[in-house]
Formats: C-alpha cells, structure tokens, sequence
C-alpha cells in the first residue's frame, strides 16, 4: 500500500486519477496548486506524486528538484495536456520517472504506477552499500553529492567510464575514486596524459617495445597498457588523440589485445578503462575528428561533473579544509574567517574551478602565513576586483530603480508574499480536510498523508477545530 498525491488545477483530473489508483488500495491525497503540492511532499510520506506541468502558481517542470529533495524522495510522473519533445526531454534530464500526456489510459496510469513501486520496494531491499571512500573530494551540495551517488552505482561494476566536465573540476581524483571503491583497487591505477603524448613515441608509450625494435631502443619496455594489467587505465583528456591513435586503442578496447612494437606476437592486459575530457566528443564526432565507434565504447557510463560556480556550498567546505590542512602540516594555529572573506570568494566564477581554488588558498595561506584571521584582502586582487564591480553593477541596478521609488515603496517583498500565500492555502487545505473527514482524525491524517503531531500543529496555529 503505498502513498500517492495528485497535483493538478483541475479537481475532475485529480478525482479521475485518484479512482483507480484507490482501487489498488493505495492512499491518495491531492493538490489544486505548485505550492500547495510542495507543502504536502514536505510533510507527507508519500512514495509517487503524479506532476502537472501548467499549474496556477508555476511550471511542474522547475519545480522537480524541489519534490526529489522531500523526505521521503518520491518518485515524480509528470502528466501533461501541454506535451512536448522539449519538456518531456527536461523532465527526464531533471529526474521525472516518465512524461505522459492527456488524456492518459487509466491502464498506463497503473501501469507506470506499479512499475515505480517496485523500483522502490527492490531498492529498498537492495543491501546498502559500504561507505565511499572519497578522500580529497570536499563538499556536501546537491550536485556534488549527485556525482558521488553515481560513483558509488559505477564502482562496484566494471564498465567503461566517461567523466566530464570543465578543466579543474577533478576528473582524475573522481577517476581515482571509482578505482579506489572498485574490486581493482589493490592494483596499478596509470594515467595516460593524452594531450602530451609526444606522436613519434605514442604507441611505444602505450604498448611498449622489443630491444632493438627502433633506433634507441635499447632494452625490452611495457607500455602503459600493460601496466594497467589487472588494475585501471585512466585516459586524460581522451579527445586529444589522434584518428590513427585512436582506431589503434578501439581495437586494444575490443579484445583486450595488443602487439608491442617490434614483437611479433599479441599480449593481453585485463584493464578497467576510464576516460576524462573537457570538450564535447558528440560535436566532435559531428565534425569528424572524434571516432564515434570509440566513443560509444569509452562511454558505458557518463559522469558530468559541476562547474564550481555553482556550488556555493562547497567553495567554503573546501577553503576551510584547505587552509586548515596548510596550517597542520606547518605546525601553525587554525585560522579564522572573516565573513567578507567568504563573500568575495563565493562571488567570483571560478574559471579554473576546484584545481583554481586550492591554488588560491596555497596563496592566501603565504601571503597570511602568520595572520591568525582571513580578511577579503588577503585574496589575489583579480578576484577582489571581480566583487567590487559586480558591487558596482548592483549599485547601478539600484540606483535606477530608486527613481520609481515613490511607486514601490508600498511593494511588499517576495518572501512575504510567498508566506501569506502558504497561509492561506494551508488554512483552506486544513478547513477543506476537516470538512472531507468530518473532524475523524485518524481518516485525516491517512487522506492528508501528514504525520500526527505535523497535523496537530498546523491546526493549532492556523486555529482550526475538528467541527
């Protein structure tokens, strides 16, 4: 028996769902509104919440993260009269379990319904796994723990991994890490640096050579294949190779197989492949200079990792650990942080990201060696400059607006207009429940999907009685 809310502007739409999924004995509760809908996920337990898109109060479709991120992480059907290849793209990309249209087969309604369920009840049967182990990646935001999720899903199989994302992020130490949680882990983990492979010395570099097999060659070689023998190959910015390069590695990929220069006989190397790069390998297979054979074999799985602007969160969890691992390993005091300090880092946009950061940090920490406080001013002026025009830019934005002063002085602020709203939807939806119920608690608490002491404080402060 599970918990469902409906979420649609239309009370005909929410009664025709909730029939035949109350025939299968599952508790239903609905919602007119974006917001209203949000207030039950918060508080409910529910397991499947069926999303319209087009809703009074806002977009179904912006609003997905926010339900994911209830407690009880329901799983989100998006059903839509509004369909589109646009949105039912998004909606996938931004974790909906499916995207159907109205009017819905009530067949399909149960059909996709039951399969949610099942999902969930094997994942939760599914042992849980041991704990990451993650050293050296710092921080706890939504996106970072996402990536991390799909690191631990990845490491326990032995398919090929392709991590992308901007240069800086820490596509080796994610590498490393799937290494480090796999069953490989007590084997070799060889970098190969394609960007500075000399091309004259490629391919005795990768699989190596015979003495005498080429001026210079003075003794026997293994290539960094075979190091990888057993262990994982890790391919840095893989769309750096040649075409000829990479037609050689594709067959290397296929049958684990290669002929060292020189040789003439096959050795084999069972490896674990991951590869990184930062440019897009899908338009470079459009325009031909990326093997799209390759790709499709390089790219079993796909891990996209954040560019650092976007983590707020993470920028201060990883300059407190950054400048507090500088100050152990010189035997000096843990430092403060002055507020401004971390406004003016959270500011900046970060183009060399995480690899941008700890450098950063290795500079504050020489320039304020025997600083016991941080301050904005101990940062590189580049970045300072960054805050104090985006200061400026603010300030004129201000300034332009101040000129319709006289006309919005009375305009209340969006937090307060978005608290009166919650008020009142969820003074009406507790009048309506009571109503429905007729005062029977037990029944309310079951149809409202909220806990008992979560219903009998919204109705003391809201005032409401059973009657």
């Amino acid at each position: 028996m599970a918990n469902v809310l409906i979420i649609d502007d239309e009370v005909a739409i929410c009664k025709l769902l909730a029939r035949p999924i109350q025939r299968e004995q599952h508790h239903v509760a609905h919602a007119l509104t974006l917001g209203e809908g949000l207030i039950l996920a918060a508080d409910g337990n529910f397991d499947v919440v069926f999303l319209d898109v087009n809703l009074p109060d806002g977009n179904g479709l912006d609003a997905l993260p926010a339900f994911k991120k209830a407690p009880s992480s329901p799983d989100v059907i998006i059903i839509t009269g509004a369909g589109n290849p646009d949105g039912a793209e998004l909606a996938i990309r931004s974790g909906a379990w499916t995207y159907i249209q109205k009017p819905p087969l009530m067949s399909d309604i149960i059909l996709q319904l039951n399969r949610v369920l099942q999902y969930r009840t094997e994942k939760e049967q599914r042992q849980c796994p041991s704990i990451l182990k993650r050293d050296g990646i710092i921080g706890s935001s939504p996106q970072l723990e996402s990536c991390l999720v799909e690191v631990a899903q990845v490491a326990g199989s032995d398919v090929n991994v392709l991590i992308t994302g901007e240069t800086g992020t820490g596509k080796e130490l994610f590498a490393r890490t799937i290494h480090n949680n796999s069953f490989r882990f007590e084997k070799k983990f060889v970098v190969v640096d394609c960007a500075s492979l000399p091309d004259a010395l490629v391919n005795s570099m990768l699989f190596g050579h015979k003495k005498g097999s080429f001026t210079g060659a003075q003794n026997d070689r293994s290539g960094l294949i075979k190091e990888a023998d057993g262990g994982t190959l890790f391919l840095d910015e893989v769309g750096e190779l040649s075409l000829t390069h990479q037609k050689e590695f594709l067959r290397v990929l296929q049958e684990n197989r290669f002929r060292p220069i020189g040789s003439n006989r096959e050795i084999e190397s069972d490896f674990r492949l991951i590869a990184a790069t930062n440019r897009d390998l899908n338009q470079m297979v459009n325009s031909g200079q990326f093997r799209k054979d390759l790709l499709y074999r390089i790219q079993s799985f796909n891990i996209h990792l954040p560019h650092l602007k976007s983590r707020p969160q993470d920028i201060k969890e990883m300059t407190q650990h950054w400048i507090n691992l500088l100050c152990e390993k010189q035997g000096i005091e843990t430092k403060g942080f002055s507020p401004d300090f971390f406004e003016t880092l959270i500011a900046y946009d970060w183009p060399g990201n995480v690899r941008e950061l700890i450098h950063t940090m290795e500079r504050v920490f020489t320039v304020a060696r025997f600083d016991p406080t941080l301050f904005s001013r101990h940062l590189p002026t580049k970045i300072r400059v960054h805050q104090a025009r985006s200061l400026v830019n603010g300030s004129e934005v201000k300034n332009e607006n101040n000129l319709s002063e006289k006309n919005t002085n009375t305009f209340r602020k969006l937090y307060e207009v978005r608290e009166s709203a919650i008020s009142e939807v969820e003074k009406q939806y507790l009048k309506d429940l009571m109503e429905q119920t007729q005062g029977n608690m037990k029944e309310a608490i079951r149809v409202s999907g909220l806990s008992q002491s979560r219903l009998y404080s919204l109705m003391k402060k809201y005032q409401i009685s059973r009657s």
